[in-house]
This record gives structure tokens, sequence and C-alpha cells, in this order.
């Protein structure tokens, strides 16, 4: 069965091998080694004045974002789940939350946060995904960002980049925090949380707030390449080894250029199948397609060795999501193509003509 879901990925066989080694423990100059070398490679990738390793899901970093950067009010983008759970975040801490909120398929704009700034001149942080992967939306971050800077440099820009770091450049120009987790473009399993910080940051997280998420806490454990609490290990090594993988395949602007092609066969193959794209602007990460059948499309999937996910809340039926994420053989990612026209000619949609496979192999190729 080939996963196609957005999360978790599958594990490259070499990760999978580098990460089944003698199990180490995280308080020895062997270890602290690895945690090093991690750090170094995950300065690449991300850009940032600092970078942060948790144990935890992407949540726990989107929880240790909101605590240590936003002291006055937030300002949440919610146009999805996740963007959603960043608002019960700041309200679980008695933090005050102000919401643009929109439906799964459309953008945050320009303008309406300007709006809100201008409508309270408290708010002190905005969060907002780079990629809501409960549509498949790409929201316009970076103008966002920067129209925010522009506004007052010290409002703290935090952006969940959890299903966009790995997949495509990131500009963090005006972003201060950008948040990643293991099981999504960086091919591990669940666990590992990542943060990039920039310099004002630092600045305002000061001595931190919270406990286990502090994040003054662990920038005084991590520069001397340990950790507050127990560390993931095992991950770790895993990730060392993801990106060391991707420098020996050609490097990240390899693996951007690899998953935008990806990306856009897919799209265009399931339109010339007759399907439609669920998000206004959708992102590189996955393809979502929106359909009255999409349960059933899935299922019939299946059939054809490809699991793909579905959505959730009111579009838990109503929409399929391709994985673009990771290390992915062209071959995979057209077979996927290929199995949904074969799963509507099974259901009786359409009759297969092939099409999918040409759209794809056309437009990845560039035939």
């Amino acid at each position: 069965m080939l996963l196609f879901t957005p999360g978790p990925t599958p594990v490259p066989e070499s990760v999978r091998i580098a990460m089944a080694g003698e199990t180490l423990h995280h308080r020895t100059p062997e270890f602290e080694a690895i945690f090093e070398r991690t750090r170094a490679l995950l300065f690449e990738l991300l850009g940032m004045d600092e970078v942060l390793m948790l144990a935890s899901s992407g949540t726990g970093a989107m929880e240790g974002a909101v605590i240590n950067l936003a002291h006055s009010k937030l300002l949440s983008i919610n146009s999805g789940k996740f963007g959603e759970r960043f608002g019960k975040i700041a309200v679980a801490h008695g933090i005050a939350n102000v919401e643009i909120k929109h439906e799964w398929d459309t953008p945050a704009t320009v303008e309406e946060v300007q709006a809100a700034l201008n409508a309270n001149p408290d708010i002190d942080a905005i969060a907002i995904q780079i990629c809501e992967s409960a549509g498949g939306l790409r929201h316009s971050v970076e103008a966002i960002a920067s129209a925010v800077k522009a506004h007052n440099p010290a409002i703290m820009v935090i952006a969940d980049g959890i299903t966009a770091v790995g997949v495509e450049k990131i500009d963090v120009t005006n972003i201060d925090c950008l948040i990643s987790g293991s099981q999504k473009a960086l091919m591990l399993p669940p666990g590992l949380a990542i943060m990039g910080l920039s310099n004002a940051a630092i600045e305002k997280i000061g001595s931190g707030k919270g406990y286990y998420f502090n994040l003054a806490t662990e920038i005084k454990n991590q520069r001397k390449n340990t950790t507050a609490w127990t560390a993931a290990t095992t991950l770790t090594i895993g990730l060392e080894a993801v990106l060391n993988r991707i420098k020996a395949e050609g490097g990240l602007d390899k693996l951007y250029a690899d998953t935008a092609r990806r990306a856009k066969a897919t799209r265009e193959a399931m339109k010339a199948i007759g399907l439609s794209i669920y998000p206004t602007n959708p992102a590189d990460s996955m393809t979502t397609v929106g359909d009255v059948e999409a349960k059933k499309i899935r299922s019939t999937l299946k059939e054809f060795d490809v699991n793909v996910a579905g959505g959730q809340d009111h579009i838990k039926d109503s929409i399929f999501r391709i994985n673009h994420m990771g290390l992915i053989a062209p071959y995979e990612a057209c077979w996927a193509a290929n199995a949904v026209e074969l799963a509507l000619a099974k259901m009786g949609r359409r009759a297969y003509d092939g099409t999918a496979n040409r759209v794809f192999n056309t437009v990845y190729f560039g035939l």
C-alpha cells in the first residue's frame, strides 16, 4: 500500500536503518555530537537566528510559541482545523484572542489583517499557517508578515510551517517563529517538533513562560547541544539522516523544485479527469480535491494500493488529500494520479483512458 497521506509520510529505508542503531543516552558526548550536527543542518533548512528541537508533536511547538510570544493579545488566522487550534491555545492560557475566520478553502488577506491590527492596537503577536493542511490551502504569509512588520515591527509573527518546511523555500525575513514537525516533509515518525526563532523573538521570550515549553530554558540548553528535558534521541538521529540524504540527493533547491513539479502535475491530472481542486490558493504540500463522493473515492483507491487522507469536521467526507511532501519517486506519484482515474472508472464516473497518467507525465517531465 502506497502511503499518500499528508502526515505521517513514508520514512525512507535509510532513515529507518539509521534509527535502528543502539539506543544512546541523551546526556552523553556521543549524543551531544549528533545534536550539534543536526542543529547545524536545521540552521541551513530554516534560515533563522536560532533553532530548537522539542520532544512533542507540532502542537507542542504551537503552544510554546503562543505562550512565550503573545503577552497581550493574539491575532489568529482560522481557515482550518490548525488555525483554529492557535486560538484555542490562547484561550486555554487566558490570552486574549482576535480571530479572522474563513471557510477552509479561502486564505486571509493583507487588508483584513491590517484592519484587525488597526482595531486592536494591543495585538502583540499573529499566528498563521503557511499551509493550512486541513484543506491544503496556502496563505500569503510573506505578504501578510511584511504588512504586520510595517504596521508595528514589535508584533511577533508566528508561522506554522508544519506542512511547508521542506516543501518550499520560505522567506523568513519577517517571520519571528517558524514551526515544523517530524512526520511531514521531514519524513520521520511523529514526536519531534522544530522551531526557528528570530533574534527579536529571543529578546521577547526573555526568561520565558510555562514549564515544559519554556523556550528560554530550551534556548539556554540547546546552545550547549543538550536539551532541558529528555531528548527525542532516536528522532534526532533520524533527522540528521534525513537532512543529509536530502543533501546527497541534490539539496534543498532540488527537493523544492521536485515537490512543486509533483504538485502541479497532480493538480493538472486531477482537473483533466474532471475533478475540482478544493482550495482557491493550493499549497504544494498536497493536492486537495473537493468531491461529493470523496469518501467513496478514498475507499476505492485502496483497491489500487493507494492510501490518501480525507478531511475533518464539516468537510470530512467531501475532500481527499494526496500528499506531495518528502522524497517521492515520480512513478509513485504518477501511480497515485492514475489510481484516481481507475477509481472513477470503477465507480462508473468516467471511462478509463489513461488521461491522468498522460497529463501527469507531460507536466512533470515537461514533454
